[in-house]
Parts: C-alpha cells; structure tokens; sequence
C-alpha cells in the first residue's frame, strides 16, 4: 500500500468517525434534582420527583451532543434555589444556566430576581410562572407555587421587572390561557416571553397525594386544531419563542405522535425557526431517542440551516451562550 493509499484511508476513517458524532443540541428545558435530601430538601407540598442530579446530567450530555443546557428550577423546590444555585456553580465552564420559580402573589418577588439576576450574573434566564389549572376553576392562592391568579397585581410587577433584568418570561401554561398570556404580554413588548412545552395541552392541575402534591395528566393532545390558534396568536407578538419541547403533551397518539406534524407545521409558519428552540430531550439515551425521533418525524419538513436553528441557534442567541 503506498502513501496516497494510506493517506486516502486515513481520510476515510475519520470521515467515518464525524459521521458517528452526535449531531449538536441545546436543551432549552431540564430539570434537575439532587438525592442529597438533607442540603437540599424537596418541599413537602410538591411532588416528588425522580433523583436526576448534575454529576449524572453532565456525563449523558457529553454523550448524546447536549452542548448546553438551562436547568429549569421545578416545583418539587418551590422558591428554594439551592440546588439550582449548587448546578450553576459545579456544571462545566459556560454549560449551564437557569431559570427561577417565584411566586408572584409575594411583594417581595421582584426585589428576589433581581437579587437572583446580580448573584448569578448572566446565568439567570427567565422567571417561570405557573397556571395549570382547569379551564373554569378559581385560582390558588396558597400551597404550591404551581398556579397563581393571571389578574394579581403581583403579575405584572414580576413581567416588568423581568424585562428591566433583562430575563424572559416563562410561561408555563395551558392552552386555553394563551389569551390571557397575549393580554399581559401586549402591556410589556420589552419583555421577552417564553411558551413551555408547545402549548400544553396535556397537563392537569396539581393534587394532594400522599403526603404531597402531584401533577395529574389531563387528556392528552388538542381536541379540536382550533385549540392551538390561542398559541400560534402569540406569534404576533415579536417577543415570543415557542419552545418545541414534551411534543407528546400535544399528541392524542401514541409514540411517535404522528399527528402533531400539522400543528409544527403551523407553528414553523408562525413563529419561523429564529422563534422555535428544542427542549425537554430527556436525561438518558433511551429517553433522549425517543425525543429525537418524535422531533424528526414531525419536523422533516425543515431545511438543514432552520433545523440547525431549532437545536442550537435560537437558544444559543436568547441565553446567550458562548
């Protein structure tokens, strides 16, 4: 074998091995959970979650070509950031960032982002706010931070302060309080607002369970398309970002949920692929597939650069990762 031979090898060999790396992702939605109960304790009204900690976390995302991530502080935590403040401080340089969980109905909260915003600087993205409650029930008003009244003064004070911050708001809602999610963010275009999970359509309320609170999984998949018009409304507002995540919420369908292909469809004609991100990809391989391949199926319409920025480019832009 001469060296042009051997040359023209080695040059297939590593064409071979780019191809097997895994395509670059950033997840835009994970949550993360310590099994150190004792520093870092789950609230006794929230519901209990599996261990999913950051040492674990870092290593399959090396794995399945997760570059990035936010880490989104979740109800099992309420207002306790320790441990998101813990992930902030151990995840490898430039990896992580992170959302915060307040509730809105305290005159204290705007004065606690921003002590959150200068704490950690320029790894604090958004303020999540819940309302998942059914379509004609009241408010809470206590118990967990999982829904608050969308007409509380609180509301708008925390939207305010989130577009001085310079942080997002994440609207963790269902469907139909997407109106209600395009009247505050008509008051407040200076404030960038983030759409969890595609719209939720499929997640219920929260109930009292053995000691604790538990989400409970409503109907899953939109009933009627027209039902998704609330959130494809919210394109008209510049600020808004449609997160592609938990896609099975919006599926009547098992997996793949073949009939969400429509509505991404709609959403891409909406929204356009600089207000689209991925997220919820799972925190192991087998999850992470799965997602993958819901992702795929639905959105094989995109061309490469709109899909490229779907998994990396609108999220690398709005939080600003290296």
């Amino acid at each position: 074998m001469n060296r042009r031979q051997l040359l023209a090898l080695a040059g297939g060999a590593s064409l071979s091995l780019a191809a097997q790396a895994p395509e670059p992702i950033i997840e835009s939605h994970i949550h993360l959970f310590s099994g150190n109960f004792q520093k870092f304790p789950w609230h006794q009204n929230a519901w209990k979650p599996v261990v999913s900690p950051l040492e674990k976390y870092v290593e399959f995302a090396k794995k399945v070509g997760i570059i990035h991530s936010v880490h989104v502080s979740a109800e099992p935590y309420q207002n306790d950031h320790r441990y998101l403040a813990y992930t902030l401080e151990h995840a490898p340089t430039g990896f992580l960032k992170g959302t915060i969980l307040l509730d809105t109905t305290l005159s204290d909260t705007p004065d606690r982002m921003t002590q959150y915003v200068k704490q950690y600087p320029g790894k604090i993205v958004a303020l999540r706010i819940h309302c998942n409650r059914e379509k004609n029930a009241p408010p809470t008003v206590d118990g967990p931070i999982r829904d608050r009244d969308l007409n509380h003064p609180g509301i708008e004070k925390a939207w305010r302060r989130a577009g001085e911050l310079g942080i997002a708001i994440q609207a963790h809602f269902q469907y139909w309080f997407m109106d209600d999610l395009y009247r505050i963010a008509s008051k407040f275009p200076d404030t960038r607002v983030i759409i969890d999970h595609f719209g939720h359509a499929g997640v219920g309320p929260a109930v009292k369970k053995d000691g604790g609170w538990a989400p409970t999984d409503a109907e899953w998949g939109y009933r009627d398309p027209k039902d998704f018009d609330g959130v494809l409304k919210l394109a008209q507002l510049p600020q808004t970002v449609l997160k592609v995540s938990a896609l099975q919420y919006s599926s009547r369908e098992k997996h793949p949920h073949h009939d969400i292909k429509p509505l991404a469809k709609k959403a891409f004609d909406a929204f356009g692929p600089d207000r689209m991100m991925a997220g919820s990809l799972g925190s192991n391989e087998e999850a992470f597939r799965e997602k993958q391949e819901v992702l795929n199926l639905n959105f094989d319409f995109l061309s490469s650069a709109d899909r490229a920025k779907i998994r990396v480019g609108t999220a690398k832009k709005l939080f600003g990762f290296a």
